[in-house]
């Protein structure tokens, strides 16, 4: 009975837990600053990487 309990609580748990929904942060997909995708890039400004210097598309 108790390991009844036991397994029965742990099955609970694994599904609260495996329910939880985890999301990238906004901004940079590939999470490098703009300063340093220029560098990769090999472009003069970093202006076309930065999410907040983009015009927006209506």
């Amino acid at each position: 009975m108790r390991t009844l309990k036991m397994l029965l609580s742990f099955f609970s748990a694994a599904i609260i837990y495996s329910s939880c929904v985890t999301t990238q942060p906004a901004g940079n997909p590939h999470g490098l600053p703009p300063g340093q995708q220029k560098k990769i890039y090999g472009t003069k400004s970093a202006k076309p990487f930065a999410p907040g210097q983009q015009k927006k598309q209506y």
